[in-house]
């Protein structure tokens, strides 16, 4: 490496010796330098009274699809929030409901048995002879005789007029509206 160094086509302009990173610290050597073997200065600070600095930010815009954006999303959650309540509401309606079901279908069973009980035959039979009823004689029974054909005569009406037309359609649409407003 050392015959490198002193070989001639690498001390062009363009070679470096060492390192290639920035001296940081360079400026304060230098201003040490200068300045070494001087009493060190003291300065006296002078006061100096700032009003305090009241920071201001600046307005920050606000993109109109994002206002969109929260609002619909706001919109959703509202949604979903009403729905919910509604879930709700009906599932309590749900339970009532079953509830009134559960006890009309009891009372369905003793009213089956009470009209079973009404209808039985014989107090039918009791209940119809104690209002003086009976079974219906020969002589009050008639027979029809249904073996010869139908016939029927249709009689064709005279067709209005038109004043006759414009009174039913006028009649007709009156009373349309007083049966709507009834």
């Amino acid at each position: 490496m050392a015959s490198a160094v002193r070989d001639m086509r690498y001390r062009g302009k363009q070679a470096v010796n060492g390192s290639l990173a920035y001296d940081l610290d360079y400026a304060v050597r230098e201003r040490e330098l200068r300045h070494a073997g001087e009493a060190p200065r003291t300065r006296e600070k002078a006061k100096v009274y700032e009003a305090p600095r009241v920071l201001i930010r600046a307005r920050q815009y606000i993109s109109p699809l994002a206002a969109l954006s929260v609002a619909a999303i706001m919109g959703l959650a509202l949604l979903v929030l009403m729905s919910y309540v509604q879930l709700t509401l009906l599932s309590s309606e749900t339970v009532e409901l079953q509830g009134q079901l559960e006890e009309l279908e009891s009372e369905n069973v003793s009213l089956t048995a009470q009209y079973q009980r009404m209808f039985d035959m014989a107090s039918v039979k009791e209940a119809a002879e104690a209002a003086g009823m009976s079974k219906p004689s020969g002589t009050q029974m008639s027979h029809l005789d249904l073996s010869a054909g139908d016939s029927a005569v249709a009689y064709r009406q005279k067709e209005p007029g038109l004043l006759g037309r414009i009174l039913s359609s006028l009649h007709g649409g009156v009373y349309a509206v007083v049966e709507y407003f009834d």
